[in-house]
């Protein structure tokens, strides 16, 4: 799934190159090609699907030139995660009604790559063998309130059924939440049989279910394009959670303990960076520190000398047409001042 425009990362991340094409930490390689190349592991370049928006389709294929054209999969407007789900299922169910999918966000990272193609062979597996819907849970290291949590059974073993999705919590319910030990982060990944998640959506969200099941005769035509949009104009916006995993009894989750995170805001990004002695933080450009401490810098313009002095805990976010200073205690109220900020400046969304 690559259609989000990840606006908490802004002015990095804009509508014409959201958050899972760019190369945020500095390293040569943008989110969508970490996230091809973690499956490309165990899973053959012809069995990839990207589902992304329109705009994107180019974007995609200049970064991952191994897919061909028709295994990216364009939305025409964003409905959230049930209706491109729903595409991708009936679209495989049309060639291979007993193939097992793993669905994934585009824009994760993750720690150690081994532990994970373990876990998600695991998964796998287990998919191919019993009619569950496999979600994958992080062990919460802190107490977090930007992440959906999964309520899990004790069972002991790595994959355990699933008591309740609870919603984002405030500070005091994400610390209940660590302490009671039965509860995990909810990925937003997922494993299943084409089968067992094609079910699901006929029996919770069948207006959905019909709508991309009645697309099987265009599927892989010159129509296909035409027909899902028009298909996308009817659907609800609606996340799988709410969807589907919140009322199915089938619902199990699996322990992703292979050092996950979304990377979704400015201050786990700078979690994930290399620090000097002052615990500050730069990705490229070249930026020099004065008093400066606990601090992330992104210089996008090349020859451009960014120069801080007297900052502690901050975001400095440069690039052609804007420039972002920002507290990195107040990430959690940054999105509601970027809508604010494009509602005047449209031109710089």
């Amino acid at each position: 799934m690559a259609g989000g425009i990840g606006s908490r990362f802004w002015p990095l991340s804009r509508s014409a190159k959201p958050k899972q094409f760019i190369d945020a930490l500095g390293i040569g390689k943008t989110f969508i090609q970490m996230t091809y190349e973690r499956f490309a592991r165990f899973i053959p370049d012809e069995n990839f699907l990207v589902v992304t928006g329109e705009a994107y389709k180019s974007l995609v294929l200049e970064q991952l030139p191994m897919l061909k054209e028709e295994q990216v999969l364009t939305e025409p407007c964003r409905r959230n995660t049930a209706p491109c789900i729903a595409y991708a299922t009936f679209r495989i169910a049309k060639d291979d009604p007993e193939a097992v999918m793993i669905v994934t966000p585009s824009d994760h990272y993750i720690q150690q790559e081994d532990r994970f193609e373990e876990v998600m062979r695991h998964a796998l597996a287990h998919a191919r063998t019993h009619p569950d819907l496999v979600t994958v849970g992080i062990r919460p290291t802190y107490p977090a309130t930007g992440y959906g949590y999964i309520q899990k059974e004790d069972t002991g073993e790595l994959i355990s059924p699933v008591m309740a999705f609870k919603e984002k919590p405030d500070l005091k319910t994400a610390v209940g939440y660590l302490n009671a030990g039965s509860f995990v982060w909810n990925s937003g990944m997922f494993v299943w049989s084409v089968a067992a998640i094609r079910h699901a959506l006929e029996s919770f969200v069948p207006d959905i279910a019909r709508t991309f099941d009645g697309l099987a005769p265009y599927y892989h035509t010159d129509e296909e394009p035409a027909r899902v949009n028009a298909a996308y104009e009817t659907c609800q916006s609606i996340s799988i959670d709410y969807a589907v995993m919140e009322k199915a009894k089938n619902s199990v989750v699996i322990d992703g303990d292979f050092g996950w995170s979304d990377i979704g805001t400015w201050g786990s990004l700078y979690e994930h960076l290399d620090k000097d002695s002052s615990l500050n933080a730069r990705i490229g450009g070249d930026v020099l520190y004065f008093d400066t401490r606990n601090t992330l810098a992104k210089e996008e313009l090349p020859g451009k000398l960014l120069v801080l002095a007297g900052l502690d805990d901050y975001v400095v976010a440069d690039t052609k047409d804007v420039l972002l200073v920002c507290p990195k205690k107040e990430e959690a109220e940054l999105k509601q001042l970027i809508e604010t900020v494009l509602k005047k400046r449209s031109d710089i969304r």
